[in-house]
């Protein structure tokens, strides 16, 4: 059986860098706070937490002085003013391309245009992002069907989430240019996710079964699961290698793997490694 893991499965280099700086800031003083999970993979916040950086829900439960860790996804502004009044140590580990996506939004809205976000709702950057804005309500799409109940306008700014789907970006997009006259529109999906999802088009079509490795409240890990099921019916999402079962590979010959952006590499190997012993 031969088996083909993606080149850009697994972390991208912001999750990575994330992951990286809240080790080693929980090795410099000992332990390390961090508001929220860090990335949407219960696995690596259960290795962190065992290394000395703890999930807390809200500042007031960090001691004063204590380093608070800002993940990947993104934080609001008055958290980041919160931490400063309280004298905490903030730990910047914000995914450089989610601080260009605020960066963005910013000189959108300076353009004095309707900041429209494409992303899921309720989602950490998400939140984030739309937290920049501080004119207009900015409106957050999902999917062409709400593109479809918004009401026109004359000019809007448009960015979306970094580990969105092409196919759903340009779907909604066809819809939103027939609603804006002036549209000025931000291509934020970011480079790791495009190239992921390029190459899991192309591993579904010539594997007989596809694996997707990630949490089930990853996002991004669950879309990466749907654009192979288009492909490939028999795409499975893992969470590790006790998810796999061995009657998905009978008469198989080809496996293709990749992974979700939050899913650390001991992962990807052991699932693998659960496969070859097959």
């Amino acid at each position: 059986m031969n088996i083909i893991v993606a080149k850009s499965a697994g972390y991208c280099f912001g999750v990575r860098d994330a992951v990286n700086i809240a080790y080693e800031t929980a090795q410099k003083y000992g332990n390390v706070y961090m508001l929220g999970d860090i990335v949407h993979n219960e696995k690596v916040v259960a290795d962190l937490e065992k290394a000395g950086a703890k999930v807390v829900q809200n500042l007031d439960e960090i001691p004063k002085g204590s380093p608070v860790l800002f993940r990947a996804h993104g934080t609001k502004t008055n958290i980041w003013k919160e931490a400063e009044e309280k004298k905490l140590k903030v730990i910047d580990a914000t995914c450089p391309l989610v601080h260009e996506i605020h960066h963005e939004v910013k000189k959108l809205e300076s353009e004095r245009r309707q900041i429209i976000i494409i992303g899921d709702h309720g989602h950490d950057e998400v939140i984030a992002i739309a937290d920049q804005v501080t004119k207009r309500e900015p409106i957050i799409i999902s999917n062409p069907e709400e593109a479809k109940e918004i009401r026109r306008y004359k000019r809007a700014g448009i960015v979306s989430q970094s580990t969105q789907m092409i196919e759903n970006l340009q779907d909604i997009m066809n819809i939103l240019l027939q609603k804006v006259y002036d549209l000025r529109f931000v291509n934020t999906i970011c480079f790791p996710t495009k190239r992921n999802q390029e190459q899991i088009k192309e591993l579904a079509k010539e594997s007989d079964v596809m694996i997707i490795i990630g949490s089930f409240t990853s996002a991004n890990s669950k879309r990466l699961t749907s654009l192979s099921k288009t492909l490939n019916e028999n795409t499975y999402q893992v969470t590790d290698s006790k998810d796999i079962d061995s009657n998905w590979f009978n008469d198989c010959k080809t496996v293709g793997i990749s992974a979700g952006a939050s899913t650390p590499d001991y992962l990807i190997k052991e699932v693998k490694d659960k496969i070859m012993s097959f």
